[in-house]
């Protein structure tokens, strides 16, 4: 687990703090005792778990510009005196990049551009990008199977790794790059995934469609590839032969369908929740399957969570949420328990 006398008093900058796994990120360094400075073009989603966590309130700057803007990039940078740099900012769904994927790759790639050449001077920078970074081959994927991506949100992820790399192999910048994929947990309300999806529907009442009941997918709580990236970013931090790409995905028997995934939250759910099937994958892979074996044997990382750990966690966040009780303690009393410690 994350190092507390490593990240007291570090200064961190994180691009996408506004977003799902962005800010239980902040959350988590904020406890740490870490002076994060967040970098974002807006809140995604009403609600959001930036907004009813109370994020802002634990940071040193809240900068709102977009990553594609190299003159507020580097400004935030030079403010912030980064000693760390966790870029996460992006257009996160591949749904919305079928429908622009310029803009897509716009964020997604200029952007991690823009990022990397203002950060140069940080001594540990983490890009986040996906496990669709891949291209479709036999699974599962490890971190030296070829990139690739057949929509336009998988294709940016790639490149956004090419582009990590090109930074680190010609200009010597200590950078590593992180793969996970299908987080779940409190607080997303993302349109288009699929935990978001069934708890807005069980918060209004409603039924709630599922587009690809039989597609396979890692799931896992987001809190368990967060714990990774800490770990990846102290490793980095003494030695930069941890510069390279990682796999953080959860134990093989969490890959479920979402079926089985939806099912499994309205058993959990208090009140009734209706599920209706559809048969619309989007041209999405199939089946997404990590090997994380060099995350656990370099980094000593394993899921301190299993899916069923983060089932339970994720409804217990939304029940909270839904009856009007304090969130942020929520979310900091979830990480504390999953870290076995506090985060306070």
């Amino acid at each position: 687990m994350a190092d507390r006398r490593f990240w007291r008093g570090r200064r961190v900058f994180l691009t996408g703090h506004t977003g799902f796994k962005g800010a239980w990120l902040a959350l988590w360094l904020q406890g740490l005792g870490a002076d994060v400075h967040g970098f974002a073009d807006d809140v995604p989603t009403t609600p959001s778990l930036f907004e009813t966590a109370r994020v802002a309130d634990g940071l040193v700057a809240d900068v709102r510009a977009d990553v594609r803007d190299a003159a507020a990039v580097v400004a935030a940078v030079e403010a912030a005196n980064p000693e760390v740099v966790v870029h996460m900012a992006a257009q996160p769904l591949v749904r919305a990049s079928l429908r622009d994927p310029v803009t897509t790759f716009d964020v997604n790639v200029t952007g991690t551009a823009q990022v990397l050449s203002a950060g140069r001077e940080a001594r540990a920078v983490l890009v986040v990008t996906s496990d669709k970074c891949y291209r479709e081959s036999a699974l599962p994927h490890t971190e030296d199977d070829p990139l690739g991506g057949r929509d336009p949100y998988s294709a940016s992820k790639a490149a956004q790794e090419l582009v990590a790399a090109s930074y680190r192999d010609s200009l010597g910048l200590p950078i590593a790059t992180a793969r996970a994929g299908n987080v779940i947990g409190g607080g997303d309300w993302a349109a288009d995934r699929i935990v978001a999806d069934i708890m807005r529907a069980a918060l209004a009442g409603e039924p709630a469609l599922l587009r690809a009941p039989d597609a396979v997918r890692p799931w896992q709580h987001v809190l368990n590839p967060l714990s990774g990236y800490l770990t990846l970013i102290e490793r980095l931090w003494e030695d930069r032969s941890f510069a390279a790409g990682w796999n953080f995905g959860p134990a093989d028997g969490d890959a479920k369908p979402v079926r089985w995934l939806a099912e499994a939250l309205r058993d959990r759910w208090p009140d009734a929740l209706e599920l209706r099937y559809g048969d619309d994958a989007a041209g999405e892979a199939q089946t997404l399957r990590l090997d994380s074996t060099r995350a656990r044997e370099r980094l000593g990382w394993r899921p301190a969570w299993g899916l069923d750990d983060g089932l339970d966690a994720t409804v217990e966040w939304f029940d909270v949420y839904r009856r009007g009780q304090d969130v942020r303690a929520l979310s900091m009393e979830q990480i504390a328990r999953f870290t076995g410690g506090s985060t306070a």
